[in-house]
């Protein structure tokens, strides 16, 4: 009989020592979001794009105007965003031998159109994918509506027509663009 007891004495003790004890603690996480937008190029990676050289080397590029390669821009926004673009000066710079410097207006000389859109929003008027329109040192809208998102891309081409009227020398002004969350 002292073996029986024995034998049920260490079952008592194996099943006491399979019990589980525990203790929980809670921890609250925040996410502090605050409204973020970022407009680059994406051929630099930054703010700040690469020159764009429109060459004017025969009569036909002075009578029909030269137009660039696409720049592509990204915009990483987490609210819907619009974007703006202007010259920053009403003429550009002058640098070349002509004295007294030539003046030569933005205005009827350099004009954009955007070449793709990929932003979800929509090409405000008066630009267009379809032709060239004028720029000037007032902002005007570019893109509507754009949808957040952290790689929204659009395209943009430019055209210059300066005509006959200037003589050689290197003209320059900056294309400045805004994107603005909505």
């Amino acid at each position: 009989m002292k073996k029986v007891i024995a034998i049920a004495a260490m079952s008592i003790v194996g099943f006491a020592s399979k019990a589980q004890v525990s203790s929980t603690a809670t921890q609250t996480v925040n996410l502090n979001l605050s409204n973020a937008i970022e407009l680059t190029f994406t051929g630099s990676g930054t703010a700040t794009g690469a020159a764009v050289n429109l060459a004017f080397n025969t009569v036909n590029d002075y009578a029909n105007g030269v137009t660039s390669a696409a720049q592509e821009l990204k915009v990483r926004s987490n609210k819907k965003f619009g974007v703006t673009v202007k010259s920053n000066a009403a003429s550009f710079t002058y640098t070349g031998s002509t004295t007294p410097a030539p003046v030569m207006p933005v205005v009827g000389v350099l004009g954009l159109k955007v070449s793709a859109n990929g932003t979800g929003g929509t090409i405000a008027t008066p630009f267009s994918a379809t032709a060239y329109n004028g720029l000037s040192a007032t902002a005007a809208n570019l893109i509507s509506n754009g949808l957040n998102g952290g790689n929204q891309t659009f395209s943009v081409m430019y055209e210059a027509t300066p005509g006959f009227t200037y003589p050689a020398g290197t003209y320059t002004v900056d294309v400045v663009y805004t994107a603005t969350q909505i």
